[in-house]
């Protein structure tokens, strides 16, 4: 997953979303987790090697609760890439975990289960890279029957069903959504659902698009104080202005500068022709 300011909070980890997306993806929409029943995890890991300690993280992580109970961990991890080495780094997110428990964090003395889910957001392709540590491994045929395997949850977002999409009941659904529909049409038609967590919903879909549009048009509101955007209509509707706005004061500066060195010519086909347009604005290093 693209890296984020360790001071922001994402999407994924206010419980109403964090358990939203694990009561779809593993008990297809049964209200399993609550979301008053989830703690904070920090999700920084460390293990002893060579003499030092060195430091994994997890995108989100946190444990759930009955009462005083643990019950289980759980942990995302984002990608947007097919990983290869993606059985090996779920297994060490897990096992430091249960290394954590061995070495006392669980007072009680109990031992709860460890549950990582890898969200795969690429909506071109499919993932493409092994789901089992054995997959990933050369294995001597001699060594077969003693190596471990170890498998990972993957889910790929983009891939879900409409009607896999309709069961989340948290601002997820905007994000499912968004990716399911630029996998099969390549296009997104907004969606009017209300947002409760406006700037972290439009933080994820940039990140994990790569389109900094999104985040812009919540910093555009608030650089001007305007009204919140509240729901994706209203996000695209920012977009697109904006982006009027910024071709029109791209073309008044090519003009300005044609007619300061008297280039009437090159105005008027700039004005009739696009391609001829973005050659002179070319010329000129606007951008």
């Amino acid at each position: 997953m693209a890296q984020k300011d360790s001071s922001e909070k994402i999407l994924e980890s206010y419980n109403d979303v964090f358990s939203d997306i694990v009561n779809v993806l593993l008990f297809n929409g049964r209200q399993v987790l609550a979301p008053d029943e989830l703690e904070d995890q920090v999700p920084r890991a460390y293990y002893k090697a060579d003499g030092r300690l060195h430091e994994i993280e997890r995108d989100v992580a946190k444990r759930w609760k009955n009462g005083n109970i643990r019950v289980a961990c759980i942990g995302f991890e984002n990608q947007t890439a097919s990983d290869p080495d993606m059985p090996l780094r779920v297994m060490g997110y897990d096992g430091a975990e249960y290394r954590a428990q061995l070495l006392g964090d669980n007072d009680s003395g109990s031992r709860y289960p460890v549950v990582t889910l890898v969200l795969y957001f690429g909506h071109k392709t499919p993932w493409s890279g092994p789901l089992t540590l054995k997959e990933r491994l050369d294995v001597p045929t001699e060594f077969e029957p003693y190596v471990n395997d170890y498998k990972i949850n993957l889910f790929q977002i983009p891939y879900l069903t409409h009607e896999q999409v309709d069961l989340f009941q948290s601002d997820f659904r905007v994000v499912a959504d968004y990716f399911v529909q630029k996998r099969e049409k390549g296009d997104y038609v907004p969606s009017s659902q209300e947002l409760k967590h406006v700037q972290e919903t439009l933080q994820l879909l940039s990140i994990m698009t790569n389109d900094h549009r999104f985040e812009d048009a919540y910093n555009m509101d608030n650089d001007h104080q305007k009204g919140e955007a509240s729901n994706m209509c209203e996000v695209l509707d920012k977009v697109e202005n904006r982006g009027k706005a910024e071709g029109e004061n791209k073309m008044a500066l090519l003009m300005k500068k044609l007619f300061d060195q008297n280039r009437i010519d090159d105005a008027k086909k700039a004005s009739e022709n696009a391609d001829y347009r973005a050659k002179l604005m070319k010329e000129f290093g606007i951008n």
